[in-house]
């Protein structure tokens, strides 16, 4: 790769990483109308990618390969967090030093949040939610974690995280008890692999993206508390293109 392109990618990936991560999101797109996902390619030059990008995120998990991954070594503990309604999503920001690492590659947790329903999809089957643990590393590369939530008991850590949101957009309210990541996810974790995008503008390319097979519950009370707070905010899910899924052991 020639190094402007190189220049060009790393420009790209940290503009995506303040949407993404950040509490500036862009109060102009939304989830419907001519706001919605279809037209968010159009309406910023710097989100061109989202309508002309061939590894973009969400996607159907219909077929995997069994592929020769690493697995993920999760360093997660108890740590201060930060909640934060953005317009777009609950999220939850991390400041303490919990991180993953795959290969020779650290990545630290940056901030969790939710979409509902699940934007990307096993089988075509949609979950009631999705919780994204995005992380980076020391090159900038981003690493998101999927996490599948079905209908089913209460989950403690949502109970703790909704009593705190917000009543101000993109306000930060800290949270009284500290959180574990790990609460969050399933015992088991294997997972697919794939290359996508974030999967809101700017919809930049070259994430890493792990979702976990396994599910965790959430009761419908709290997927109702999270919609009427937000809306619905998925993206519907885009083509696999000359992209193929891996599956862990």
């Amino acid at each position: 790769m020639h190094r402007s392109s190189r220049l060009i990618g790393l420009a790209s990936v940290c503009f995506a990483l303040n949407a993404f991560a950040g509490s500036g999101h862009d109060a102009h797109w939304g989830y419907s109308g001519e706001t919605g996902p279809d037209h968010w390619g159009m309406m910023k030059p710097e989100f061109a990618t989202c309508a002309s990008g061939q590894e973009q995120s969400p996607i159907d998990i219909s077929s995997a390969n069994k592929g020769d991954l690493v697995k993920i070594d999760f360093n997660y503990k108890a740590s201060p967090v930060k909640v934060l309604n953005n317009g777009h999503t609950i999220q939850v920001n991390f400041g303490a030093e919990n991180t993953i690492k795959i290969g020779s590659q650290t990545y630290k947790l940056l901030q969790f949040h939710f979409h509902s329903p699940s934007e990307n999809t096993i089988n075509k089957k949609a979950y009631d939610m999705e919780a994204h643990f995005v992380h980076k590393n020391d090159k900038g590369e981003l690493a998101v974690i999927g996490v599948m939530m079905q209908a089913g008991e209460a989950n403690k850590i949502v109970d703790s995280v909704w009593a705190a949101i917000p009543k101000e957009i993109n306000k930060e309210e800290a949270l009284t008890a500290q959180i574990n990541p790990s609460d969050l996810m399933p015992a088991t974790k294997q997972f697919y692999h794939f290359k996508g995008s974030l999967t809101t503008p700017p919809c930049s390319e070259g994430v890493n993206w792990f979702v976990l097979k396994d599910a965790i519950n959430v009761s419908a009370d709290q997927v109702k508390a999270f919609v009427a707070t937000v809306g619905q905010n998925a993206r519907p899910v885009q083509a696999l293109n000359k992209r193929s899924v891996a599956t862990s052991n």
